[in-house]
């Protein structure tokens, strides 16, 4: 085998490492992240705020050693993780980046603070990968934001003002999709579909118009002010004719990207992950990359 990094040759004998599994595929990671986790003690995969397709999962198993499947509570309460890296190299499997998600980067604050060694070895996120494949200007993306299932009937209209505050400021908007109908990280995940986000959408769209009609602004609140504008003049718009483009499995050999609108996208198939991208005005160079994506019958 090849002389190791220095980062790779300086491993602690006990401790954390959080590592990026990139955004679906073996071939996606890092040598020096496949190498680390093959060189821990001890392998979790958190399988809640991403996933990997199965078969790639096997082969990662395959090439590196067993994977324990780990969800929400196990993240969040840390208890059993800092245990096993008191004494034994442990690696934390992440899907794109280890630290995209401010759920592990509060796991990395708690173990500094436990005196347990945490080390980081970074993938490709799904965030990279948009912004670029696209065609679309990296410098005008703002805010990111989740559309997520209604949980009992309830929906979130925050992603929506997001969208909306982004649009305001000729800033495009990165969606990613939820993948937890229960909201509760624990398992039975169902990666959202185009269908599904349509559906949300439609019942964010109405409930944030209300919102605004019946609150109005104090006139001595200027951010408030400010804000019922930006929302105003979205939700003013006919949904169906939103511009938004579908990005599926990016980073994976059956990436799909398809450029349409709110009101074609509840027909139009997703992968098995998928998210949106909400585009604000474009660019001469813009709007000829995204016409490579317009969907066609």
């Amino acid at each position: 085998m090849a002389e190791k990094s220095v980062v790779l040759g300086n491993l602690p004998a006990a401790g954390l490492l959080l590592v990026g599994m990139g955004p679906g595929t073996v071939a996606g990671m890092t040598v020096e992240a496949l190498e680390a986790a093959k060189m821990a003690s001890h392998r979790r995969y958190e399988a809640y705020t991403a996933l990997w397709p199965e078969a790639e999962l096997a082969l990662l198993e395959r090439e590196i050693g067993p994977i324990q499947r780990v969800m929400r509570p196990e993240v969040e309460q840390p208890s059993e993780l800092f245990e096993l890296a008191k004494t034994s190299l442990v690696a934390l499997l992440v899907v794109g980046d280890p630290l995209q998600a401010t759920t592990h980067v509060d796991l990395q604050l708690q173990a500094e603070e436990a005196g347990i060694d945490c080390l980081v070895f970074h993938g490709v996120s799904i965030t990279t990968i948009v912004t670029g494949a696209l065609g679309l200007s990296n410098y005008r993306f703002g805010r990111q934001t989740t559309l997520t299932y209604p949980y009992g009937g309830w929906v979130a209209t925050s992603p929506l003002e997001v969208i909306s505050n982004n649009r305001f400021r000729n800033l495009h908007t990165v969606a990613l999709l939820d993948l937890d109908p229960t909201g509760e990280g624990t398992g039975d995940q169902r990666p959202m579909m185009p269908s599904d986000a349509v559906e949300s959408l439609r019942l964010m769209w109405p409930k944030l118009q209300n919102e605004l009609d019946e609150m109005p602004p104090p006139p001595d609140s200027p951010l408030r002010i400010l804000r019922h504008a930006m929302c105003s003049a979205y939700v003013g718009q006919v949904i169906d004719d939103i511009a938004v483009v579908l990005c599926a499995d990016m980073g994976t050999a059956d990436q799909r990207i398809v450029s349409t609108t709110i009101g074609e996208l509840d027909s139009i198939p997703g992968g098995r992950l998928n998210c949106l991208v909400f585009p604000a005005s474009l660019s001469e160079v813009e709007e000829k990359a995204l016409l490579r994506w317009s969907k066609r019958e």
